[in-house]
């Protein structure tokens, strides 16, 4: 016999975590409700990321409710949306889920004493810290630490080829969309595959800049949407700062250095249950010649993958009202380059859905291989 009684504990104090506990009310032996909430991101309204792990579990049937749910974000986000569960922090499968009358709720049956819970299959700091030494290590890829957070965390990227044209893919602008920084790893790992003949063809003719996470701060403090100072880094391209958003300052300090053809900046969708991207329609200096070249992406990148599509998304801009506080406009107009925003779900690609896993890591990964054929094919014309 056991000399120790577990009793049901909930915590989010550790790498990208975020839920408050309200209560615990045990129905009986086998049986527990768990009310919860949201933490706002520093300084900001913003919330809507969740990740955190309930001890004490084994053989009780947990109902959980996340009671702020409704103030959140994008609340028009949670119908038809499944929370993630993982018992080894590996696998993440979507578990029912039921959105009433502003609350957020979810049941847990203990198979063993620990489960985890996500908004989505997380990307941790330390995953990412593991990301950056390997890749580091690869034959022909330069490592430059671009600049620093406001919580001195560092602004990583990778220089990869020698060919003329200058290609940059950044992610994580927005720290809750994590499914951005697994694609990043299936893009490097892909461009770090030296046996890999139409990766070796594309590196001689382009040279890659990948920045895998620009919110490195968000991204520990378990933040939705912001940076250490509450701040949307896709809103500061036009007029970046080092008090409020030294991440993209240094990063757009590094464009101009090098100039961009091609920029590809990656982020998550709460409500679309889809991928897909958006462009730069509406900036001043928009041509026809540019804005094809971005409709012929998506379109070959719709032919070669399933999991992409071109009839879901976002309102284009009207002529002359972009706005260029956002990156994808501001690339474009700044550097005249082909430049786009993928966005993917938080709930699953519905036009080729699973079941188990929804919309998931490993799918992100393949995404980005998927997208780098399709540049491969174009390169030439960009």
């Amino acid at each position: 016999m056991s000399l120790i009684q577990n009793t049901i504990a909930v915590t989010a104090a550790f790498d990208s975590g975020n839920i408050q506990l309200v209560g615990i009310d045990s129905g009986g032996s086998h049986a527990a409700r768990i009310d919860l909430n949201i933490a706002h991101d520093r300084q900001s309204d913003f919330y809507q990321w969740f990740h955190f792990r309930v001890s004490g579990v084994k053989g009780t049937s947990c109902t959980f409710r996340i009671l702020n749910a409704g103030g959140s974000a994008y609340p028009f986000g949670w119908p038809g949306y499944k929370v993630r569960v993982s018992t080894d922090r590996i696998h993440w499968r979507m578990i029912p889920t039921r959105y009433v009358d502003g609350v957020l709720e979810f049941e847990w049956t203990g198979t063993g004493d620990l489960a985890w819970f996500a908004y989505f299959q997380p990307y941790t700091m330390e995953r990412h810290d593991d990301l950056v030494a390997r890749i580091a290590l690869a034959p022909g890829v330069k490592h430059h630490e671009l600049g620093q957070t406001l919580d001195g965390r560092s602004i990583d990227c990778f220089e990869l080829g020698t060919g003329p044209k200058p290609i940059w893919f950044y992610a994580r602008q927005h720290p809750g969309e994590s499914m951005a920084e697994w694609f990043m790893e299936g893009l490097l790992e892909r461009l770090t595959d030296t046996a890999n003949p139409a990766t070796a063809a594309l590196l001689a003719k382009a040279t890659f800049y990948c920045v895998p996470n620009m919110n490195p701060d968000g991204s520990f403090r378990g933040h939705l949407r912001t940076n250490a100072a509450g701040v949307n880094l896709n809103r500061e391209w036009l007029t970046p700062t080092p008090e409020k958003s030294p991440e993209v300052l240094c990063v757009l300090a590094a464009m101009d250095r090098t100039g961009v053809d091609f920029a590809m900046d990656v982020h998550g969708d709460e409500a679309i249950p889809a991928n897909f991207f958006a462009g730069f329609e509406g900036i001043p200096s928009w041509t026809e010649t540019q804005g094809a070249k971005y409709t012929e992406f998506g379109q070959r990148l719709e032919a070669v993958t399933p999991d992409f599509q071109t009839a879901k998304g976002y309102d284009k801009a009207a002529p002359g009202r972009a706005n260029l506080s956002m990156s994808t406009n501001q690339v474009a107009e700044r550097f005249g380059a082909v430049s786009m925003t993928l966005e993917m779900p938080f709930k699953d690609h519905d036009p080729n859905p699973d079941a188990e896993f929804g919309w998931s890591g490993e799918r992100s990964k393949t995404l980005a291989h998927a997208c780098l054929d399709v540049l491969a094919e174009m390169i030439d014309g960009i």
